[in-house]
């Protein structure tokens, strides 16, 4: 047999390893609540991010391991993980988890395979890669939405009445990080410096962390308020798209004094609830 063929085969067994270990953290997870599962959550996110490195450092030319995986690459399946283990709680105990845990499967064998591809490419990304990473992000983003508010108690409107301030503090602080982890890497495929990609992630997270509560406090039912956060990501990361790389013209203070604006916006909104 072949080396290559060989070295290929083993290159699919690590991924698939990767995902299986991701599945058996996700299934078992579904025996945990708050606030247990957020310690597991983060356990997965931190397990996902150095497995992905060692997946795709493996698969990588050998002038090109570990220090030659980019970041970026390591966000995708890992957010993915996460986004399984929140999103599963909305799955009742019973046979309807066996197809839930073969969607993990799919969902984080797929986007280790994409980032394994992208990352071996020589040429870099080509127009269907970029295509297929960008629906697969949004894809992320709306699992990782809907686990977030699946593992906050009340985070998915079901009966009327405001979330209490902290738990609706996690609600905004985990769909933030979600966008910022999300955001860094589509930014990413716009920016070549570390610095103006984390900028522009901070800017996805300030958003979506002021949708998230703007959501809640209007009672948005069930997977209409996921829905809804993946669009506005989807709008922001199109408006933000557009931007000069340095982000120091007038357009950026705009977008900084639209945040600063909505933030006002929401938190007296929250608090006119309360009142």
């Amino acid at each position: 047999m072949d080396s290559r063929t060989i070295a290929a085969m083993d290159d699919r067994s690590a991924r698939r390893d990767l995902a299986l270990l991701a599945v058996t953290v996700v299934g078992l997870s579904r025996l945990l609540e708050p606030p247990l599962i957020w310690l597991v959550a983060g356990a997965l996110l931190g397990a996902m991010l150095l497995g992905t490195l060692q997946v795709l450092a493996d698969e990588a030319a050998p002038a090109q391991a570990w220090f030659g995986v980019p970041i970026e690459s390591l966000i995708l399946p890992s957010v993915a993980a996460v986004a399984c283990l929140g999103a599963i709680r909305l799955v009742p105990f019973g046979l309807w988890l066996a197809p839930a845990l073969a969607v993990t499967w799919l969902i984080v064998g797929r986007t280790l395979a994409l980032e394994a591809r992208i990352n071996r490419s020589p040429s870099g990304l080509s127009a269907d890669d970029r295509t297929a990473l960008l629906v697969t992000i949004l894809l992320v983003a709306f699992l990782a939405f809907t686990g977030v508010a699946a593992m906050v108690p009340g985070g998915l409107v079901q009966t009327g009445g405001a979330l209490p301030e902290t738990d609706l503090l996690i609600l905004a602080v985990g769909d933030a990080l979600v966008a910022g982890l999300l955001g860094y890497r589509s930014a990413a495929l716009r920016v070549t410096r570390v610095r103006d990609a984390m900028l522009a992630a901070l800017t996805y997270a300030a958003a979506i962390a002021i949708g998230a509560a703007a959501i809640r406090a209007m009672e948005i039912p069930r997977l209409v308020g996921p829905a809804l956060l993946t669009l506005a990501f989807y709008l922001w990361d199109a408006f933000i798209g557009a931007a000069p790389a340095r982000r120091r013209d007038r357009r950026w203070v705009g977008q900084v004094a639209l945040l600063a604006g909505l933030g006002v916006i929401v938190a007296a909104w929250n608090l006119l609830l309360r009142s």
